[in-house]
């Protein structure tokens, strides 16, 4: 934030704040520190200002009140191009086979098991993302990472050969994760640099919404009587012109901030006590958020035929998921993180056991909107709190997080592919990712006394 002293500041040009500027809607959310930065700007003057006229010293607060706008606007830019990034990376790469699943197996005979492979091989994408990702740039893994995404997507849409699905699975599975742990790294302490934490809650609202989005354009496909090769190749489409439309955003110099990725791969972490806990229960997002958000519209397909009716299951996830980081950002400042992820994860596991208990289509909506109200608020919180943690190695332990995460969420689609046979054998495995969540939410709160 800059200060102007003496004369040749005010030389500069001046451009008053306009109420209904560009980024006027920003600042009820983003500006909440701009009075105090009007103050400061009078206590960065020299002592012998009572000899400045009245109307310079009327210029340097409007200076001031230009850098607070321009901040703002810095703030903005950066939570907007986050949010899409992640979007397309969690939206498409990562959670779009969710949506088109009883597409496939409709109309390409996929069957309970393969399924469970293909998501295991997005996820095992995602944790092998997770572990490469400090190698690489900001450039490479955003830029590159948006592309990838972009062509591995429209291809499930050329190819039925399984063999190369699982490919192309896995491929979008890394890609999502070099975007993740990048645009998290650089975008939080973008914000942060701005004072501007609360938009956090912006920036990973971009998951729920790209989840949102996926879901209603997979209704819309379906109404239309698309089959799933054209829904996967529209959804390439669209993550490609989004990814073109992010390009000269999202720059290597202009958009890392944060420390070379090369120095997190060379500075170990010293691991603490608390960096395990924080750890495993992470890790623990993986087992309990995943069988819900894998297998949501297959289980209400179960129970209603009506496509514009079991559709409803994912976008719902995706709208709470994105209403739910806003609303928790600004509750930051005032619940302990700790806290309210372990609360998080009591709702979550409610979610998770709701429709193997009460397997009704009404308790798969309720699962929907217990589990997507709460897994990026998690996120959010758990990325926050790894920042916290590890200080300047932040990137490095966000990749070891994110990895952990990722073993958890390879294990879920697993077991139901193992045990899918079975009486009651998918209700065992949602009852066990209820289970662990819990285990997680007591540690958290423990953590919080010793803290």
């Amino acid at each position: 934030m800059r200060f102007g002293v003496g004369c040749g500041f005010l030389r500069r040009p001046i451009r008053p704040h306009v109420a209904n500027d560009a980024h006027s809607w920003w600042h009820p959310i983003l500006s909440p520190a701009r009075p105090l930065l009007f103050v400061l700007s009078y206590s960065a003057t020299p002592v012998a200002t009572p000899l400045v006229p009245r109307r310079v010293i009327a210029q340097n607060g409007r200076m001031q009140d230009s850098s607070a706008a321009g901040d703002a606007g810095a703030a903005a830019t950066i939570a907007i191009a986050g949010l899409a990034a992640l979007a397309v990376a969690m939206g498409i790469g990562r959670f779009a086979f969710t949506p088109v699943m009883p597409m496939m197996e409709a109309d390409a005979g996929l069957t309970l098991r393969a399924a469970g492979w293909l998501a295991a091989a997005n996820y095992l994408g995602y944790l092998l993302g997770a572990l490469c990702a400090a190698r690489l740039s900001f450039g490479q893994a955003v830029r590159g990472g948006l592309l990838l995404i972009a062509v591995a997507t429209f291809a499930m849409g050329v190819t039925h050969a399984f063999a190369l699905q699982l490919v192309l699975r896995l491929v979008a599975g890394i890609a999502s994760a070099w975007v993740l742990v990048h645009v998290s790294a650089w975008a939080l302490n973008g914000l942060l640099s701005l004072r501007r934490a609360d938009a956090a809650g912006i920036l990973y609202a971009g998951v729920g919404i790209g989840v949102a989005a996926a879901g209603l354009i997979v209704m819309a496909t379906m109404q239309l009587r698309m089959d799933s090769d054209r829904t996967w190749q529209l959804l390439g489409g669209l993550s490609l012109l989004a990814a073109l439309a992010l390009w000269r955003v999202l720059r290597g110099p202009r958009a890392a901030p944060a420390p070379p990725a090369a120095e997190g791969v060379r500075s170990r972490i010293r691991w603490t006590a608390d960096e395990r806990r924080l750890t495993w229960c992470y890790g623990a997002l993986g087992i309990g958020y995943i069988i819900p958000a894998t297998y949501l519209p297959d289980m209400a397909h179960r129970f209603v035929s009506n496509p514009q009716v079991f559709g409803l299951a994912w976008p719902v996830f995706g709208a709470t998921s994105a209403l739910s980081t806003w609303i928790a950002a600004r509750w930051l400042a005032q619940v302990d993180d700790r806290k309210l992820w372990a609360i998080c994860y009591v709702f979550m596991a409610a979610g998770c056991a709701l429709p193997a208990l009460w397997p009704t289509f009404a308790a798969i909506l309720g699962s929907a909107l217990l589990v997507g109200g709460t897994y990026m608020v998690v996120t959010m919180l758990g990325l926050r709190e790894a920042r916290r943690a590890a200080g300047t190695e932040a990137t490095a332990f966000i990749a070891v997080m994110t990895a952990a995460f990722a073993i958890g969420q390879i294990i879920g689609p697993l077991l139901v592919s193992a045990v899918a046979h079975l009486p009651h054998g998918f209700s065992s495995t949602l009852l066990a990712a209820a289970v662990v969540v819990m285990l997680a939410a007591i540690s958290l709160w423990r953590s919080t006394r010793r803290a």
